[in-house]
């Protein structure tokens, strides 16, 4: 058997949930399946974890601005080339605000133009967010138009939730993540 992941370039968007604690797992999985993975991250999502756990882990840069540096001959527009590059792009954990962002074609800081910048079927999106949340039918509203785009759902789950509430909304657990992910590339490969 193939492994689906080795050389292929997943970009891993990091939002700001209390579920990042999981992607971390996910990102080391993905990396000890031979992926390539790259990690971008909302300004949001460094208050749950830092760049610097994605760069160990990745042995690569964590992008977390739509703005680079001045140096001669940088990429001035390296979040295109990055959502251009990946095979698949992960958004783990997929918020409501991000769902509502990409449903809505707002692209106001670097994750929310890199979803813009990809193609809808390349998306693999986790949501995670309160029951409450979840259910709110601007929500429900952006989880169908982001659908009918072409995008793809892992998830929710149903469970504990770091609110203390139980129902859906909880992240998909690393494990159906990565067969998600593989179950993806597998499909955009035909």
């Amino acid at each position: 058997m193939t492994n689906e992941l080795s050389s292929r370039e997943i970009l891993v968007c990091v939002t700001g949930g209390i579920a990042a604690y999981k992607v971390c797992d996910v990102v080391s999985k993905l990396v000890q399946a031979g992926a390539g993975v790259t990690v971008a991250m909302t300004a949001e999502a460094v208050h749950f974890v830092g760049p610097t756990t994605f760069a160990a882990l990745t042995k690569r840069a964590v992008h977390t601005t739509l703005w680079t540096s001045s140096t001669p001959g940088a990429d001035p527009i390296p979040h295109i080339q990055l959502a251009q590059k990946a095979d698949l792009i992960l958004v783990a954990p997929a918020t409501a605000n991000i769902i509502a962002k990409l449903a809505n074609g707002i692209a106001d800081e670097l994750v929310s133009t890199l979803l813009l910048a990809a193609e809808p079927r390349r998306l693999l999106l986790t949501p995670a967010m309160n029951q409450g949340m979840w259910s709110h039918p601007a929500t429900r509203r952006n989880c169908s138009r982001v659908l009918d785009d072409g995008a793809v759902f892992v998830g929710p789950g149903d469970g504990w939730q770091a609110c203390r509430d139980i129902g859906p909304g909880r992240m998909s657990e690393p494990t159906e993540i990565l067969d998600a992910v593989r179950g993806r590339l597998t499909v955009l490969k035909t």
